[in-house]
């Protein structure tokens, strides 16, 4: 039967709180009983004047429009005031009634100039979020998955420009030198002097920078299409936890990063027994760094590049007692020199490569002579890929595409970290701490809801979620 109600229920008065309307599985309802935002008060006591001035917005709510615009993804603030507006279940996570007056889309804006810029703040409020967890024995940091994704810049890769930016030295080169040296000195050559005596002036290099966001850098990678972007270099648990993340320009590689982050991450969780990462990280210094901290490296098979129809590298078998190289024709290529970068140099004799058969697939140098170099900290990759092959070496890897890259999917597709329409490095790094502070929030909630210890729910409920057995044992 063809019913119309029209317009009839528009101004039908009833008498309801806004406690009433919101919904009783509703998520918001879930994070608001999960923490108490009042830690907040005591982050930004020293942002305000306590007895001077107009009064300002309630800190908390502040920050609660914030998490809105976070937690389901909203792409401004503009548009998160407008549904703040007209969303019931927004208007009582805020605390206001349905006719109080909503704040300005300008207003977080203004105060992040006037007051939260240059300050921990927003890296405190992902902190705290994280020790809730921490405290209901929720995260767990046994094996620690790191990698980095990109977030496309505020910037118009057709507006470029060049300059000159400055060749840094590695962090580990002094590290790096003693070992080669030491090397050198074990197989009768002379040690290396240190290139950087002040006289030849600071090595540079030429890149293509961005004049509308010039923090960020020019990104490219495999069927991705250059663009200006920035990497969020982030570690999660088991649980896709997140545990903490750092930002760098879009055209630094993951490898360089990860010193730091990894002495950051393992400052916060010393708990830390594997470290899971994927191929960009599988470097000697990396795989001796991990190792030498007594950590388990979880690493991938990485391929070596080779041309098309010559040898493979792993045609050419070592030999660890008599350390030389043997080639695909039976020939055997002995140590020559180690050089400034870390590599042993193993030199083939030309008079036997002069007329091998294989000549054409082995090498196309000039003077007919093959090299195939090792690493001086090769035996550390090569500890690396026996883990690799162990039954617990692939158990763990085979995780990380159930928690790290499933982090940044859900990011991306859900919480709006595709793209980001703020510009510099520092507003960057709040939209993602902020971002991922959320989804650790939101999965707390949850877990918080269906575990007995919170939720007033009978043991039970155990049987129905077995994982939350091993947490309230």
């Amino acid at each position: 039967m063809l019913n119309r109600d029209g317009e009839s229920k528009r101004e039908q008065i009833d008498f309801h709180s806004i406690e009433d309307l919101m919904p009783e599985d509703h998520i918001l309802r879930k994070i608001d009983k999960a923490i108490d935002f009042s830690f907040i008060y005591d982050l930004v006591s020293g942002c305000y004047c306590p007895d001077n001035g107009r009064p300002s917005i309630d800190p908390v709510v502040l920050f609660k429009i914030v998490f809105i615009q976070y937690l389901f993804g909203i792409s401004s603030m503009r548009k998160t005031i407008r549904e703040i507006k007209v969303n019931i279940a927004y208007r009582w996570f805020l605390g206001y009634g349905l006719r109080d007056s909503i704040p300005h889309f300008t207003t977080f804006g203004k105060n992040y100039v006037r007051r939260f810029s240059n300050t921990d703040i927003f890296e405190r409020i992902f902190s705290r979020i994280l020790e809730e967890g921490i405290k209901c024995g929720y995260v767990s940091p046994e094996s620690v998955f790191i990698d980095s994704t990109h977030i496309k810049a505020n910037a118009n890769r057709n507006k470029t420009l060049k300059k000159e930016v400055e060749i840094k030295a590695k962090e580990y080169h002094s590290e790096l030198m003693c070992e080669i040296n030491r090397d050198r000195k074990a197989n009768g050559k002379k040690a290396f002097k240190d290139k950087d005596d002040g006289d030849s002036g600071t090595p540079t290099k030429t890149i293509t920078g961005s004049r509308t966001d010039p923090e960020s850098g020019m990104f490219h990678k495999g069927e991705h299409e250059r663009c200006f972007a920035y990497s969020a270099h982030t570690a999660c648990d088991k649980n896709n936890f997140i545990l903490g993340v750092e930002i760098s320009p879009g055209n630094i590689h993951d490898s360089l990063m990860f010193s730091t982050f990894y002495e950051k991450i393992i400052g916060n969780f010393p708990e830390a027994k594997n470290i899971v990462v994927d191929a960009g990280y599988k470097t000697p210094y990396i795989c001796m760094k991990v190792l030498e901290d007594n950590r388990t490296p979880v690493m991938p098979y990485k391929r070596v590049p080779t041309r098309k129809g010559m040898f493979r590298s792993r045609e050419f078998y070592y030999d660890r007692e008599g350390d030389f190289f043997t080639c695909p024709a039976g020939h055997i290529l002995k140590y020559g020199t180690t050089n400034r970068d870390g590599y042993r140099e193993y030199k083939s004799q030309r008079k036997l490569c002069r007329n091998c058969p294989h000549l054409e697939k082995c090498t196309q140098s000039k003077n007919c002579q093959k090299v195939v170099t090792r690493h001086v900290w090769a035996p550390y990759v090569d500890k690396v890929d026996q883990i690799r092959l162990t039954p617990y070496g692939k158990e763990i890897y085979a995780k990380r595409s159930q928690t790290i890259e499933r982090v940044f999917a859900d990011a991306k597709e859900r919480h709006g970290l595709r793209y980001t329409t703020l510009r510099g490095k520092a507003k960057v790094k709040m939209k993602v701490l902020l971002t991922f502070a959320c989804m650790n929030l939101k999965k707390i909630a949850n877990w918080k809801a269906k575990d007995p210890r919170y939720s007033g729910q009978k043991p039970f409920f155990h049987f129905l979620f077995p994982s939350f057995i091993n947490i309230t044992a």
